[in-house]
């Protein structure tokens, strides 16, 4: 088995659960380390803040990068979720914008997702293609069961509007859907749309690890019922407007997410994805 090399500086700062976040999150942390992680994929979207949230070693990744230099189609998803991995992250949150595709489900609402369709392209989407032992891992449930009761049940303690469940469509970006595209996943029967959340969920799986999307709606998608063309500033200030309510409901899941050694989080499907699978590198 080959070892694939990790470099961190500090090497001693570590943390259990991260945190993938864009535009208004990125000083969900006050107090924190910057952690720089070198991986063989290449380097994460921004050096790793660790720091504490309600008592837990929390590693904050900006997944856009702190100045939002990385569209979603040119994220190197691979190396954020590897130097995750390597500061001892194994349950990820997922905060994401998303257009809804149901009218009664407007801006403000909270969606956690328990599927996903992925309609990205040309993004790598795993970490075993190189010559070696073949790797399948298992994706018909993409999301943690544990960590969505956990988000689900944060967002209704902050009095927000949830839906517990629904089906993602992630769709390539950085464009937004056509009227027909819309009108096409709406009538699909698919629930929210975003462009970040694959191949995250897919490369989480494949490193065992437990991931949850947040989906955060701030537009009706063009050609649903109400809804006008996406505009871009549009989706920034809807986000804006309800981000200090996401990061209530972010701070409260953190401190209900199940400890490491808790049998929840140990005995969980999504940490025993690659049990019994012989892979061509140690992971980290």
């Amino acid at each position: 088995m080959t070892s694939l090399s990790t470099i961190l500086t500090p090497p001693d700062v570590t943390a259990e659960i991260g945190v993938i976040g864009g535009s208004g999150l990125y000083d969900f942390l006050e107090d924190y380390e910057t952690v720089e992680v070198v991986t063989p994929f290449g380097e994460p979207s921004d050096p790793l803040v660790i720091g504490e949230v309600d008592g837990r070693p929390v590693a904050f990744l900006a997944r856009h990068g702190k100045s939002h230099r990385f569209a979603p189609h040119r994220i190197n998803y691979r190396a954020n979720l590897w130097a995750l991995r390597a500061v001892g992250v194994r349950q990820v949150l997922s905060p994401c914008a998303v257009g809804s595709l149901r009218p009664e489900r407007g801006p403000g609402t909270i969606v956690v997702p328990d599927q996903v369709v992925d309609r990205t392209w040309g993004r790598q989407h795993t970490f075993y293609e190189a010559e070696g032992p073949i790797v399948h891992v298992g994706f018909a449930e993409p999301y943690c069961p544990n960590g969505r009761q956990v988000a689900v049940d944060a967002a209704r303690v902050s009095a927000l509007e949830v839906v517990a469940d629904g089906t993602l469509v992630v769709i390539n970006g950085p464009r937004f859907s056509s009227r027909a595209e819309s009108l096409m996943h709406q009538q699909l029967g698919w629930d929210v749309v975003g462009m970040t959340t694959m191949p995250e969920a897919a490369l989480a799986r494949e490193l065992a690890l437990c991931f949850t999307t947040i989906a955060m709606v701030t537009d009706l998608d063009a050609g649903v019922e109400g809804g006008e063309a996406v505009t871009h500033e549009e989706v920034m200030r809807v986000f804006a407007q309800n981000v200090e309510s996401l990061k209530g409901v972010l701070r409260d899941a953190i401190g209900q997410l199940p400890a490491h050694e808790d049998d929840a989080a140990a005995t969980c499907a999504c940490r025993r994805s690659l049990d019994g699978i012989e892979l061509p590198f140690d992971l980290p």
